[in-house]
């Protein structure tokens, strides 16, 4: 593990530019509005969630494996793999990587099963379809797609430091924690690093509590024109969700989603021959039944 997050792979492969991740969309925002990829993003990183918190995982395992998730669909279309497979491979393997311990391959699919079921109805009609080696076959592909770059830096470790040397762990810190929280729902964590994001969540929470630290964020060496950046990406954020319905608007979104194609997963990809040799059987069947 790296010694400091400025020496990890975090900072030099993964906080990305804004222009490449935009370039990286763009086949699917031909399709999407930008809107609409957010509440997609949204959903998944709520099912993420659901399906840590059912899990008893921390909520550090959650933010890694919605990062993870985030990642990859940084880096290749909606079309390449089915997220309702992506969002439980990446809780698989933040639980292995964030020293959770091993999850039970039939816990976890039974437990996707019963979230999409009471919990994403609205947003999954049918029967869960994954299964156990779908999920491992997806993981090499997520493995491979991050160059192995699994160590992940939150901003929960700076949010609690500043919350210390502000003294307002009591005032401050509930509401910051959930805000970083929210966060997962943004692009933030591909683009800034986490004492940025950790800034920008004490400074909106200290709004709201109406406690005044302007001079001490005044005595800071940071990016301030990067700080405001979170902080209005996490003001959009609140605002959409003030008019935003997921139980009635999301079908339609996931409706013009690009689909993967083939849509089942490669493990249960037909085979070619199989399917000749198979009508070959019917044909000789079908020969045999007409002489008798």
């Amino acid at each position: 593990m790296a010694g400091s997050f400025w020496s990890s792979s975090h900072y030099q492969q993964w906080i990305l530019d804004r222009q490449d991740l935009c370039r990286e969309r763009h086949y699917d925002l031909t399709i999407l509005t930008e809107d609409e990829y957010q509440k997609i993003m949204m959903l998944f990183a709520n099912f993420i969630q659901a399906l840590g918190e059912q899990l008893k995982f921390r909520q550090q395992v959650i933010a890694t494996a919605t990062v993870y998730f985030k990642r990859f669909y940084a880096r290749n279309s909606l079309k390449c793999i089915d997220p309702w497979l992506m969002a439980p491979t990446c809780a698989f393997l933040a639980s292995k990587v964030e020293e959770f311990g091993v999850i039970s391959n039939s816990r976890l699919m039974t437990t996707c099963q019963n979230i999409v079921k009471n919990k994403f109805s609205h947003a999954y009609n049918g029967e869960y379809p994954y299964r156990t080696q779908h999920v491992l076959e997806c993981e090499f592909y997520l493995l491979e797609m991050m160059d192995c770059c699994l160590i992940m830096y939150h901003p929960y470790r700076p949010l609690v430091k500043f919350c210390a040397d502000l003294n307002c762990e009591a005032d401050l810190l509930p509401v910051a924690w959930k805000m970083v929280n929210d966060c997962l729902r943004t692009d933030a964590p591909l683009l800034y690093p986490p004492y940025l994001i950790a800034l920008s969540c004490l400074h909106l929470a200290s709004i709201i509590k109406q406690k005044d630290i302007k001079q001490w964020c005044a005595e800071l060496n940071v990016d301030n024109d990067k700080c405001m950046e979170v902080t209005r990406m996490m003001v959009s954020l609140y605002e959409l969700w003030k008019t935003y319905d997921e139980k009635k608007e999301i079908q339609a979104i996931l409706a013009k989603m690009p689909k993967p194609s083939p849509s089942r997963p490669p493990s249960e990809a037909p085979n070619l021959q199989d399917g000749s040799s198979q009508q070959q059987q019917n044909q000789q069947q079908q020969m045999s039944s007409g002489v008798s």
